[in-house]
């Protein structure tokens, strides 16, 4: 069942700060960011439940001069290093896209 619970909204808080600090120290301006997280929850005849997986789909609309291979490997790094993503015992995917400000 998809769930509207809390777990993949915290990923995907956690994933985007991530995110950010990476570009902003490897000079890739991200000008707007979105994020279409959802998760798959189990829920058991007595209530109890657990989380399969959480999927992000980060979307970054990055600067004109952007390096688009860059900010794509820096989704990689991002989750890595999200604590969240390193603590849960679900797999947690990411799908990033994005798009160039025009001029």
């Amino acid at each position: 069942m998809e769930s509207g619970g809390a777990a993949h909204r915290r990923a995907f808080a956690c994933h985007q700060l991530w995110y950010l600090h990476l570009c902003a120290g490897a000079g890739i301006v991200v000008v707007a960011y979105s994020d279409d997280a959802s998760g798959v929850e189990f829920e058991q005849s007595d209530g109890a439940g657990q989380f399969e997986s959480v999927t992000l789909r980060p979307h970054a609309k990055l600067a004109a001069g952007s390096d688009e291979n860059i900010a794509r490997r820096l989704h990689d790094a991002a989750a890595e290093k999200c604590f969240i993503a390193r603590s849960v015992a679900f797999k947690v995917n990411h799908y990033p896209t994005f798009e160039i400000s025009v001029v």
